[in-house]
């Protein structure tokens, strides 16, 4: 149970790098680039996981069990984000140039402020965290190098779908998340 509830928000996060990949791949990229991409949004989302657990043990500290639900509402609250973005982006005109410099720092962080919701409310599920982390970072790398190789193959269509499933999937985790803590209590 532990391992699929990992997976759901491994998966979740890197439908989110999937979709940023598959833009950046539209455009064509070197290897070097891809590889570039892949390690940074895969870093970005383990740094902002481990900010987000260092945030959900003092709010934990503070606020005792409420901390764990104010961590599902920022889920849901994201994934609801990312709808309205993906929506967004879908009229903007120019894309950002991710491949370098602070075009990959801002992408970097962009695509992973849900891993910094995820990394808040992670210690409330009862998942192991060192585990957490390798399977999120292994599976960002995937969902970036898949989303570069089959950005000009797929197209505009699958990234904006992507990023609309990303935060779809967000918000039904954080609502999983908050129902099996409230019916299935530890």
């Amino acid at each position: 149970m532990n391992f699929l509830k990992i997976l759901v928000v491994a998966l979740s996060l890197g439908l989110d790098v999937f979709a940023v990949g598959v833009g950046v791949g539209m455009r064509g990229t070197s290897r070097a680039i891809k590889v570039r991409i892949g390690i940074a949004f895969a870093t970005a989302e383990v740094v902002m996981n481990l900010a987000g657990v260092g945030l959900g043990k003092i709010a934990g500290e503070l606020l005792g069990n409420v901390a764990g639900y104010i961590g599902f509402a920022a889920l849901i609250g994201l994934g609801g984000y990312m709808i309205i973005e993906a929506v967004r982006e879908s009229e903007r005109k120019r894309p950002l140039d991710m491949s370098r410099g602070w075009g990959l720092l801002v992408g970097s962080l962009s695509i992973s402020l849900d891993s910094l919701g995820i990394g808040f409310s992670i210690l409330y599920i009862g998942v192991p965290l060192v585990l957490s982390l390798s399977v999120i970072f292994v599976v960002s790398i995937c969902s970036t190098a898949l989303g570069l190789t089959l950005g000009r193959i797929v197209g505009r269509r699958a990234e904006e779908s992507a990023e609309l499933w990303a935060g779809i999937v967000l918000a039904l985790t954080g609502i999983a998340f908050t129902l099996a803590k409230v019916f299935l209590p530890a």
